[in-house]
């Protein structure tokens, strides 16, 4: 019987370890935009959307570049990387509260749950052929 209260207890603090990771998830949401609002877009993850904006989710740890083309405009590209986030802080101060909680920030930190995109949103002005870029 005490082994079983053990066992159940030790299970009850591993499934809140890695807080970032039941909280936040392993995926974000990031949403594409670019001007014009027609152009097409694309990622270097293989995701496609017709026209602007195009919201696809992607794995937190992940980086990607985005593309945009249009007829009439050069086409653009922006790097969108993974960056370490103060909206994991949560977690992160869980983790080192809870008993077992090393066990969930090596999983957070193993995963991706503590980063977010950036830029998110991102976006991608087009420049219409013929025109200079401004630098």
């Amino acid at each position: 019987m005490r082994m079983r209260v053990l066992t159940c207890g030790a299970g009850a603090v591993l499934s809140l370890a890695a807080c970032n990771t039941v909280t936040r998830g392993v995926e974000e949401t990031v949403t594409i935009t670019a001007s014009p609002s027609t152009a097409r877009i694309r990622t270097s993850l293989g995701q496609e959307c017709p026209r602007s904006p195009c919201v696809v989710k992607v794995n937190r740890k992940t980086e990607f570049t985005a593309y945009a083309d249009a007829r009439g405009y050069r086409p653009g590209s922006l790097l969108v990387t993974s960056v370490l986030t103060d909206k994991a802080a949560p977690g992160v101060i869980g983790n080192a509260i809870l008993p077992g909680g090393s066990v969930g920030l090596v999983l957070d930190a193993a995963n991706g749950a503590m980063l977010d995109h950036k830029p998110n949103p991102a976006h991608i002005d087009l420049v219409p052929v013929g025109r200079a870029r401004n630098r």
